[in-house]
């Protein structure tokens, strides 16, 4: 199709090029952002993935504006945050980490905040905020020392990922499923869609 425009995923995390593919949609490029995902002192939930989103976002068009075979695409980012009341929970890197949030989701309500971000042809930035109640099962010391077994819990928000082993664990969800997985769909195509994004293109050849 001439003319159709350019899209880019500001972001490495396998879990979001699956879900947006899942959408239809394959970007012609990924630019993820390396940007520090630290939490700012006192830093609420809502307000830290809405800062990280816009900063991935802002990284990647940085990368973009000296590509000339991307410029004018749309960009998206993303930043998901895994909190249980005020406290946000790490991206689980270590062992002790891990076990640390998963004792703590143990048998009780949690939420998971995701900000996407949106870069348009004319480098203006939509965002919009969702946010997942889930309610974990209470885990046995089994549960817990056969899933940091997995390994399954390694760089994901919270020690957990909802689409693998983990998922027994969810007794309930409200809202989005996929935002718990790393990218809100119905928000995210609707974004896309709003700012004239041909989001039914590739649903054309989808099967």
């Amino acid at each position: 199709m001439i003319g159709h425009p350019k899209f880019v995923l500001a972001s490495g995390s396998p879990r979001r090029l699956i879900l947006i593919n899942q959408a239809g949609i394959e970007p012609d490029a990924l630019r993820p952002a390396d940007v520090d995902e630290t939490p700012k002192r006192g830093e609420l939930p809502r307000a830290c993935a809405t800062r990280l989103a816009r900063a991935k976002a802002d990284a990647a068009l940085n990368m973009v504006r000296i590509d000339e075979d991307l410029k004018g695409a749309y960009i998206l980012a993303a930043d998901t945050v895994v909190a249980v009341g005020r406290r946000i929970l790490p991206k689980a890197e270590l062992l002790d980490e891990a076990a640390q949030c998963l004792r703590l989701l143990s048998g009780r309500n949690h939420r998971v905040h995701t900000s996407v971000c949106l870069v348009t042809p004319k480098e203006t930035f939509r965002q919009r905020h969702v946010e997942t109640r889930v309610r974990f099962k209470r885990l046995s010391e089994q549960d817990i020392e056969s899933y940091l077994a997995s390994g399954e819990w390694r760089g994901k928000a919270g020690g957990y990922a909802a689409q693998g082993i983990a998922g027994a664990f969810l007794v309930k969800i409200v809202g989005s499923y996929s935002n718990v997985v790393g990218l809100p769909l119905y928000e995210t195509l609707t974004l896309l869609g709003g700012e004239g994004y041909p989001i039914h293109f590739g649903w054309l050849n989808a099967v």
